[in-house]
């Protein structure tokens, strides 16, 4: 199944890229990735939900891929919610989201705080990988790798997948190297860099959802809708003891742990991954309902 392309305009005129499959009338699942990623990180997941009947749309979140980058350097977490909101406004029924580490924590913010303030919100949420409370020792990891080569970028996507290899010793070096093209951009100068604007990170206007465990719990005590929490299991970010007190504050949550996962779930273990959250949305909203 290939995807189809489309184009979201938002707020400020803000262009979304986004790849959608499967049936467009269907139940809809949005898939938005972590920081740093762009929509391609789940090119197999929505392949897959899009064969089991899914509209699947996996979108560019601002500031990454394809998608624009914020006028302003706004990339606050509230910009993220209210971008997701925005979108999932276009269907005539709430979709799923689907959302990794960043996108996890905006949807939290977008179905904890803005649906509760009376926007429709979802009809579901999968956090992947992505609590109120997470290990700062990892999120200081992630970002000092998103941080690396950011102003000298890479000679060629040899050396970025050599780059990649040494942060996760643990997921095997591609051969075919055309995936990682999608999340580098090449400039004229013949360098390779991150395909995501380096104010995400460096600006005075970034995500600061790490830093705000008590907002994340007040909005994840709101959460009325069904919910499932995936973690990796070898996750340097989301410890036992946050999935167990994210249990306690979405009693009604669902939990499964994928094991040999770290932080990037769906891409360690996307078909272990995706039979999950297929067994989650079968029960919880069925491909052939959009009541």
């Amino acid at each position: 199944m290939s995807a189809n392309r489309t184009l979201f305009t938002l707020a400020q005129n803000l262009k979304i890229a986004a790849d959608a499959f499967g049936p467009d009338q269907a139940r809809p699942v949005m898939l938005a990735h972590g920081g740093g990623q762009t929509r391609h990180a789940w090119q197999a997941c929505g392949k897959r939900l899009g064969e089991n009947g899914y509209y699947a749309l996996s979108v560019d979140l601002r500031g990454h891929g394809e998608s624009d980058w914020s006028p302003d350097g706004d990339y606050r977490m509230e910009r993220f919610a209210e971008d997701l909101l925005d979108i999932a406004d276009g269907f005539s029924v709430p979709p799923v989201l689907v959302g990794a580490s960043l996108g996890g924590i905006a949807g939290m913010i977008a179905q904890g705080e803005y649906a509760k303030a009376g926007r429709r919100g979802f009809a579901a949420l999968v956090l992947v990988d992505i609590t109120p409370q997470m290990n700062m020792e990892g999120v200081q990891k992630i970002l000092g790798f998103m941080a690396s080569n950011l102003e000298e970028g890479f000679a060629s996507l040899e050396e970025a997948a050599d780059t990649i290899s040494r942060y996760m010793p643990g997921r095997p070096r591609p051969k075919n190297l055309s995936g990682l093209a999608k999340n580098l951009r090449l400039r004229e100068n013949g360098r390779y860099y991150w395909h995501w604007d380096p104010r995400f990170i460096t600006g005075t206007q970034k995500p600061q959802g790490s830093r705000e465990p008590e907002r994340l719990q007040m909005a994840a005590r709101s959460l009325k809708i069904p919910t499932l929490l995936v973690r990796g299991r070898d996750s340097d970010l989301v410890t036992v003891e946050a999935a167990r007190q994210f249990a306690e504050i979405v009693p009604h949550s669902e939990f499964i742990d994928v094991a040999n996962a770290g932080h990037m779930v769906a891409g360690d273990k996307n078909d272990i991954f995706t039979s999950a959250v297929l067994d989650f949305l079968t029960r919880m909203a069925p491909a052939a309902s959009t009541s």
